[in-house]
């Protein structure tokens, strides 16, 4: 088949260098796609959605990112006669509005933290008085993973919450965990669960960003626990959003924490999660094209059952100077062909982009992930440092402590 993915960064990447290990996937295309995609696929100018998949007679359309999805570009594919792997933005509301997301969660009976709406300080200060710090304080709308703060200073939630309509929660306390869910709107396939790294410094510390790192198989959490949220959290969500009109096709992410009640949504995603997509899929032996086409084209009750490799991933971002504030752009990478040389190591472009003496350089606040498989997560732990040793930007940096407790087995579930 003829694949068309819709992106420019690190989760698209990954997924295209899955799509390309597909004997299915004769053609590969990425609009807009980046240099380190422009290897696997054929990179095409940003533009409509629609004329981008006529241009290239696309079989399937793969839409990577939020903003697209919540914005109606797979309505729009699907109105032109396209199959698209991708939620339609009224379903796409369950990452776009935190409110919309506890209603759904409230009507399917999810059990997720308790929370308050909040429109005005007055509303904002009640659901403050009625919480126990650390105070949760999520923007509403989209924020590419930094509208969320956790902090024990009242003055920096209400900051937070200046100039939008927020969500207020309890804090939920347990280690967090992702998990991916491909539907159809009625059939719910898991994929591994994973676990990523928010903060931008070592011991989590510091302000919230896209993620700066993952590692997948969790070797410490509940046996079977992929299949039970996906029976008694992710199947009720998207029985609850076919009910309501609004089905949900496509990747239903769901963000945990372990608590010692058992697990508890913290937040529901629309689209495969960045890093966490960077260790996944290398893990997935199964055709991952066929797997997405039977979703869009609502008969993945008929695929069969995922297969997986044993072994372990992590991936380590390396970001720009100055994120997640302000990065600085421009700067040039060197070193990503020897961090490659490394055994079992893809380095994946997020933010870079070419110059016009075409250098590779830094286009964006994270730049590399860089991705090791091994046989053990100790092991692809070293092998990702090992890369991430050979890489050289200026003012660059990267946490080193990803997976480090999950390898060591210092992780423990509450109670």
């Amino acid at each position: 088949m003829r694949v068309l993915v819709i992106g420019g960064g690190g989760r698209e990447h990954a997924l295209s260098l899955a799509l390309a290990r597909d004997p299915s996937v004769q053609a590969l295309f990425a609009s807009p796609g980046n240099p380190g995609i422009g290897g696997v696929a054929e990179l095409l100018p940003a533009g409509d959605p629609v004329a981008v998949a006529r241009q290239v007679s696309a079989d399937l359309v793969v839409i990577g990112p939020e903003a697209p999805l919540v914005a109606g570009v797979a309505d729009d594919l699907r109105a032109a006669g396209f199959v698209v792997f991708g939620p339609s933005a009224a379903a796409a509301r369950i990452e776009g509005s935190k409110a919309f997301a506890k209603d759904v969660m409230l009507a399917a009976g999810i059990p997720t933290a308790r929370h308050w709406v909040c429109e005005t300080p007055g509303e904002l200060a009640t659901a403050l008085d009625a919480v126990t710090p650390p105070y949760v304080v999520k923007h509403d709308e989209l924020a590419a993973g930094k509208g969320v703060v956790v902090t024990r200073d009242r003055r920096e939630a209400e900051q937070h919450a200046a100039g939008h309509r927020v969500v207020v929660e309890e804090f939920l306390d347990g280690p967090e965990v992702s998990l991916f869910c491909v539907t159809d709107g009625a059939t719910v396939v898991p994929l591994l669960a994973a676990q990523d790294f928010k903060r931008v410094g070592d011991g989590d510390v510091g302000p919230n960003t896209g993620g700066m790192g993952a590692y997948a198989p969790l070797p410490w959490a509940p046996a079977g626990l992929a299949d039970d949220v996906a029976k008694t959290i992710v199947q009720p969500v998207v029985d609850e959003m076919a009910g309501r009109g609004t089905p949900f096709s496509g990747l239903l992410y769901a963000g945990l924490a372990l608590t010692v009640s058992g697990p508890m949504v913290i937040e529901f995603n629309a689209r495969f999660g960045d890093p966490e997509t960077q260790v996944v899929l290398p893990l997935l032996e199964s055709p991952i094209a066929t797997l997405l086409q039977a979703a869009a084209n609502g008969r993945l009750a008929e695929h069969p059952p995922l297969t997986w490799r044993s072994g372990a991933a992590v991936t380590v971002v390396v970001a720009s100077d100055g994120y997640p504030g302000a990065p600085r752009t421009g700067d040039e990478i060197c070193g990503v062909e020897a961090a490659e040389r490394v055994e079992a190591t893809t380095v994946i472009h997020a933010g870079t982009a070419r110059d016009g003496d075409g250098r590779l350089v830094t286009a964006g606040g994270r730049v590399l992930a860089v991705t090791s498989v091994g046989a053990d997560l100790a092991g692809a732990r070293q092998s990702a440092y090992a890369a991430v040793d050979c890489i050289d930007i200026r003012g660059g940096h990267h946490r080193t402590d990803i997976a480090d407790r999950a390898a060591r087995g210092t992780i423990a579930l509450p109670g």
